[in-house]
């Protein structure tokens, strides 16, 4: 990890004291507006702000909690995350700080300019809430020294020794490949995940693998698709699945690859659930409207926000306490895309009968 910066090194690059730096990061006053955008600009880029324990010293709050998400911009590449997903955790975020009497600040990062923004955005936060993959896990990490963060990922909570709030990823998944091998007899069945370096897709993975063993099938060792977490990456992983071969089932890493699927067998001339069944993973609002229902596997999307605020402000509050990692229960919502009629189970099939 890099060494890091200190106020010392913003006085001198900026031209002022020591004093007027701590004063310009404390919101105070006696100078220009000119020599604050000045400090500001140097203490982003050098990626300096005052450490949580300095801040307690002066007794002050800013009362704005920060919240980093991953850029969904456009272009060449897929969008990162899904920007539902995103939109769910800021408002779950929002709704537990107004609650509490505080502001959210929210910013979404890209490449290299994503630390010096995100670096900039903490200068003036109480805490960070940083969602998975958008901030560089030796960033967070460098976050988490200086005041409090939590992480919507416990892998990168781990590592940077950050509170960590996530919800039951691998049960989830485990819980559709159950359903879809005891309930349906279905034995051939697909995984499409979302980034490779996605936290939340490689433990959906991973349970969707653990269950398939559990059950006495094969297992593959990675994906069969990945769909960029997003409704057209998820339409074009698996028309190209399907290309190569037919799955009787298609266990999506999320609802957005999931409603992409649904056209992409459409496209192919395949029904669904009759030739292949689709199941999702977030329960978003659009899992009740698409053609047919998509059975999903629900987890409390603004909980986790609300949850990330709470670990922060208590850490504000008590700054050195043991580090928590926070995990929210996920549940099976049955519908039709699996195979079962408004949310029944199918009536059990003959021993030996395969979907």
């Amino acid at each position: 990890m890099p060494e890091r910066s200190t106020i010392y090194q913003v006085a001198e690059r900026s031209g002022v004291s020591t004093a007027t730096v701590s004063r310009v990061m404390g919101n105070g006053t006696g100078f220009s507006a000119a020599t604050r955008d000045r400090v500001l600009a140097t203490a982003a880029e050098l990626g300096w702000f005052p450490s949580g324990t300095a801040r307690g010293l002066a007794s002050r709050r800013n009362g704005i909690v920060g919240l980093l998400f991953p850029d969904l911009g456009t272009g060449e590449s897929a969008e990162d995350e899904s920007p539902l997903y995103v939109d769910q955790v800021i408002r779950g975020a929002e709704r537990e700080a107004t609650a509490r009497g505080d502001a959210v600040l929210i910013a979404a990062t890209r490449g290299e300019s994503g630390r010096e923004l995100a670096f900039s955005v903490a200068s003036k936060c109480d805490g960070v809430v940083v969602v998975a993959r958008a901030l560089a896990e030796n960033d967070v990490a460098d976050l988490a020294q200086r005041l409090p963060v939590a992480v919507l990922s416990d892998r990168v909570g781990r590592m940077a020794r950050a509170d960590a709030v996530g919800v039951d990823n691998r049960g989830g998944t485990g819980a559709v490949v159950e359903h879809l091998v005891r309930e349906h007899g279905y034995r051939d069945l697909a995984f499409v995940g979302g980034p490779s370096g996605s936290p939340d897709s490689i433990d959906r993975f991973a349970g969707f693998r653990a269950a398939l063993l559990a059950e006495g099938l094969d297992a593959p060792d990675r994906p069969d698709a990945e769909g960029a977490f997003t409704e057209s990456g998820g339409a074009r992983a698996v028309a190209e699945l399907v290309g190569r071969r037919r799955p009787r089932a298609i266990v999506c890493g999320n609802d957005e690859m999931a409603i992409g699927a649904l056209t992409a067998l459409a496209g192919a001339g395949l029904r669904v659930p009759e030739d292949v069944a689709v199941t999702g993973f977030d329960d978003l609002a659009a899992a009740r409207h698409v053609h047919p229902h998509l059975t999903t596997v629900a987890q409390p999307i603004r909980d986790l926000g609300a949850e990330a605020v709470r670990a922060v402000l208590a850490r504000v509050a008590s700054p050195d306490v043991e580090r928590r990692s926070i995990v929210l229960p996920t549940r099976l919502v049955v519908r039709h895309s699996c195979g079962c009629v408004h949310g029944q189970v199918p009536a059990p099939r003959p021993e030996g009968e395969l979907g």
